[in-house]
C-alpha cells in the first residue's frame, strides 16, 4: 500500500480512509464501530449535526483564545486525548507517539488499562501531560496495585471507566475474530497477509527484534494477557459487581485528580459530586457499549446543571472543530477525541496524530471566527440552535 498523499489528509474523513487502507480490518472495524446496530454510534453524529451554530457578526476576532480550565489548570486547548486500547498496535510505540504529539500542544492524554505501551514509558514521552483510565477488576487488590504503579510512575489524574459492568454485543469484532485476544481463522489470516506494510511493521520486525507478541503491560506479569490470548484468569477480568463504594474507597486511596467516565444520568452525576469526584466525562463509550444509549447532545446541559464545581468533559463522536464548539456551547469545559488521533496515527504514525491535533484545532479556530467569538469562555446555549430540518 502506497504512502498517502500529505496534501490529500484535509479532514477527518480524509484520515479515516487512509486509516482503513493501512490497517487489517480486524483491527480497523474495532477502533472504528460501534456496538450492536451501531445506533448509538449514528443518532449520537445525527444529533450533532442538527445543532446549527447562530453567529453573531461585527465583533473583534483578531486574536482567538482557545485557553479552558480542567481540573483547576488552565489548558491551552480545550481538547484531551481520550483513551483507547492497543493503539501500540496501530503502530508500534503507538501510545508513547499520541502522547509525545499531544504535548506537543499541550494537550493531556488518558493512556489505557488495556494499552499496549506501559504508563512509564509514555510518561516519559510526555512528562506532566498524561492522565490514567482505569478498569475495576475483579480483584480489588490486583486493581489497586496497579493504581500504586500507577501514581508511582507520577500520574495525577485518574480516569474510572463506569460504563462497562459486562461486555457489550460487538459482533464484528466475533466475525472478525477479535476480542482483546486474536483468534486466528482463515478470513482473519487472509486479512492480515492482505495488509503487508502493517503486518511488517506491527508484528514482523518486533518478533525480529526480539521484542515477542506484543501484551498488555498494565496487567500484574504473571497474568499478562498478549493479543493473541485474550484475559484468562478471572481476577483481572472486568468487575460485574462495581458500585459507588468503589469509588468511595478509591476517593480515599486516590489523592490526585478523580474523574469518573460515563455517566449519562443526573443522579449518577449528583452521587459523583457528593463522593468528592473533581470531574465527569459525559459519554456514551463513543456508541460502542449501551446501543441505546441517548446523544451526549441531550443530556449533557442537564448534567453540567448539577455538576457543581467538578470539571465536565464532553466525550463521543467529535470529529470536526465545529463539534468541540457546540459541545462546549452546552456547557462542558473541555472535549475527548479517541478515533481521530487512532486515524491520524494510522495513517501517518506520530506526524498523523500532529495533523489531526492541528486540523482540529484549526477547524474550531475558524468556527469560533466564523461565529463571533473571540474566547472560549463566552460560549453558550445562545449560540446553538437545534435545526428543524429531518435526519
Amino acid at each position: 500500500m502506497m504512502s498517502p498523499n500529505p496534501s490529500s489528509l484535509l479532514d477527518a474523513e480524509d484520515f479515516r480512509r487512509a486509516a482503513r487502507r493501512y490497517l487489517p480490518r480486524v483491527l480497523f472495524d474495532y477502533m472504528d464501530r460501534g456496538s450492536e446496530q451501531e445506533t448509538a454510534l449514528r443518532q449520537g453524529r445525527a444529533a450533532l449535526d442538527r445543532l446549527r451554530i447562530v453567529p453573531s457578526v461585527l465583533n473583534d476576532v483578531n486574536t482567538l483564545d482557545l485557553s479552558c480550565t480542567v481540573l483547576g489548570k488552565t489548558l491551552p486547548t480545550p481538547l484531551i486525548v481520550a483513551p483507547t486500547a492497543i493503539a501500540g498496535m496501530i503502530r508500534p510505540g503507538g501510545e508513547a507517539r499520541i502522547a509525545t504529539a499531544a504535548a506537543r500542544s499541550g494537550i493531556p492524554v488518558c493512556l489505557a488499562t488495556q494499552s499496549i505501551v506501559p504508563i512509564e514509558t509514555v510518561v516519559r514521552a510526555a512528562p506532566g501531560n498524561v492522565w490514567f483510565q482505569l478498569y475495576v477488576w475483579r480483584d480489588r487488590r490486583k486493581m489497586l496495585d496497579l493504581v500504586a504503579r500507577v501514581k508511582a510512575a507520577g500520574v495525577e489524574t485518574l480516569v474510572v471507566t463506569v460504563d462497562t459492568a459486562v461486555q457489550p454485543l460487538r459482533h464484528y469484532n466475533r466475525r472478525n475474530g477479535f476480542s482483546m485476544g486474536f483468534r486466528a481463522t482463515p478470513r482473519s489470516l487472509l486479512d492480515i497477509a492482505t495488509h503487508p506494510i502493517w503486518t511488517w511493521l506491527a508484528l514482523l520486525r518486533p518478533l525480529l527484534h526480539g521484542r515477542g507478541i506484543p501484551g498488555f503491560p498494565h496487567y500484574p506479569e504473571d497474568l499478562r494477557p498478549t493479543v493473541l490470548k485474550p484475559v484468562q484468569d478471572p481476577s483481572v477480568r472486568l468487575a460485574h459487581d462495581v458500585t459507588w463504594s468503589d469509588i468511595e474507597h478509591l476517593r480515599t486511596v486516590w489523592k490526585g485528580k478523580l474523574v469518573i467516565k460515563g455517566l449519562l444520568s443526573v443522579e449518577d452525576v449528583v452521587r459523583a459530586r457528593r463522593l468528592g469526584a473533581d470531574g465527569i466525562v459525559v459519554s456514551t463509550h463513543g456508541g460502542r457499549n449501551l446501543d441505546s444509549a441517548p446523544p451526549i447532545v441531550d443530556v449533557l446541559p442537564g448534567l453540567v446543571a448539577e455538576s457543581g464545581n467538578m470539571t465536565v468533559i464532553a466525550d463521543s463522536g467529535i470529529r470536526q472543530g465545529s463539534d468541540v464548539f457546540k459541545l462546549l456551547a452546552l456547557g462542558a469545559d473541555a472535549v475527548m477525541i479517541g478515533r481521530l488521533p487512532l486515524y491520524g496515527l494510522a495513517a501517518e504514525g506520530t506526524r498523523g496524530v500532529e495533523r489531526v491535533l492541528t486540523m482540529l484545532l484549526e477547524e474550531l479556530r475558524v468556527t469560533m471566527g466564523l461565529s463571533g467569538q473571540a474566547s472560549l469562555s463566552g460560549l453558550g446555549p445562545e449560540n446553538l440552535l437545534q435545526s428543524t430540518f429531518p435526519d
